[in-house]
């Protein structure tokens, strides 16, 4: 019977290492957060998600020397064409609460109809085998939705409470946590990246 590999999740978050965990079930590995590894946060200077979770994959394998899993993600909101995008987190400034982020996204979006409030949530993961790993396996995620006028809900985090989905009439921050977790952003990454890995060698 073939061992777990060991696998680092680039990330500090709990709840996110569940879902992980629970997504990738079924493949030999064993998820560790990195926070068992003390390792730093990474600077995320890339311009794409893409370029932000392969530099918080390669953070987490040069302190950890084992393989990696990392995510990255934002709000894009066409009438701001694309933006905050990947600097969803800090669209308020470099210090931004969650509260200063959605006053900020209000704020810009005051004056915009409805029909143009149109937006989504896009995740990126990434699989980095080794420090140089010239081709990362990546999964991708999009959840589409719109942007309310008000905030509605007192579930997630960020952008939840003004994010319309559609397809289930209410706010992101208004579904149970189960149901986000199977049809958010990050799930359809996660599981896009689960399905690469099962077809690919690194297994």
């Amino acid at each position: 019977m073939r061992s777990a590999k060991r696998v680092v999740l680039a990330s500090n978050n709990r709840a996110k290492l569940r879902e992980l965990a629970t997504l990738l079930d079924g493949l030999p590995f064993e998820i560790v957060n990195q926070s068992a590894f003390d390792v730093p946060a990474a600077q995320e200077t890339g311009l794409t998600f893409v370029e932000n979770a392969i530099l918080k994959a390669r953070n987490a394998v040069r302190h950890t020397a084992l393989p990696a899993i990392a995510d990255d993600s934002g709000l894009e909101v066409d009438a701001l064409d694309g933006a905050p995008g990947v600097y969803s987190a800090r669209y308020a400034g470099a210090n931004a609460s969650d509260a200063d982020n959605k006053a900020s996204l209000l704020a810009a979006l005051e004056n915009v109809a409805d029909a143009r409030r149109g937006a989504r949530f896009r995740c990126v993961t990434v699989y980095l085998r080794h420090d140089n790993d010239p081709a990362p396996i990546i999964g991708e995620g999009v959840w589409e939705g719109e942007i309310l006028h008000t905030p509605r809900g007192v579930n997630g985090f960020g952008y939840d409470p003004l994010f319309y989905v559609p397809t289930h009439r209410c706010a992101s921050a208004e579904l149970p946590a189960e149901t986000k977790n199977r049809i958010s952003h990050r799930a359809r990454a996660l599981r896009r990246l689960a399905r690469l890995l099962r077809r690919s060698a690194c297994v």
